[in-house]
């Protein structure tokens, strides 16, 4: 018997009202490489490991580092490890883990200074994904046999090859930091997490087990 792991009801409602027409087939065609990188794994039983990359690894990266893993748990597929890094490293924006605790995740903040670590729980029963700002090859992450998801057009443009990625799979996402400091941030940041976790949510839901 399959053992399921329960995401807390305000995410769980929340991924209830995603549709799949809200993707236009321009975008399903950027997606799809990633799912059938993932379905590849599962059908080889293998661990999929995934590494979302931009610039400086603080907004976007780690959006798509959250929602990936909250969506394996949700489909239950097994075996799905999500990391994040960037180009260089500088701090998880704030306005990203405040955004994610007002759509249901539970964070606390694990350290303080420049470049603080949070635990960001999706479900009462798994393991919090650690969000800090990290190189991508920081020895956090995995050194080979990963898919590299490119989040960021600087980043996809500046790392043509990525170290010991399987495969590299660029989905890129406008930048909210355009509006930082701006009456728009707080919306502009839910939208971006919005779009992120319907385009993670369509890329898991395509995946057989």
């Amino acid at each position: 018997m399959k053992m399921t792991t329960s995401l807390f009801p305000e995410i769980a409602g929340f991924i209830a009202t995603l549709k799949q027409d809200a993707i236009s087939p321009e975008r399903r065609e950027i997606l799809d490489p990633l799912a059938g990188f993932i379905q590849s794994k599962v059908l080889e039983d293998q661990e999929i490991r995934l590494n979302f990359i931009c610039t400086h690894n603080s907004r976007r990266s780690h959006l798509s580092q959250i929602w990936a893993q909250t969506m394996a748990c949700h489909f239950n597929i097994k075996n799905v490890f999500c990391y994040s890094g960037g180009t260089e490293a500088t701090a998880l924006f704030p306005m990203v883990a405040e955004t994610l605790g007002k759509q249901g995740f539970q964070i606390q903040q694990l350290s303080e200074g420049q470049n603080p670590a949070y635990a960001i729980k999706f479900a009462e029963n798994a393991h919090p994904v650690i969000g800090f700002s990290k190189k991508m090859d920081n020895a956090f992450n995995p050194s080979s046999g990963f898919g590299a998801i490119m989040t960021c057009d600087s980043a996809n443009e500046a790392c043509p090859f990525v170290p010991g990625a399987e495969k590299r799979t660029p989905i890129t996402f406008e930048d909210p930091k355009a509006f930082d400091n701006s009456p728009q941030q707080a919306e502009k940041y839910l939208e971006r997490s919005v779009q992120i976790a319907t385009e993670l949510w369509y890329v898991f839901s395509l995946i057989k087990s």
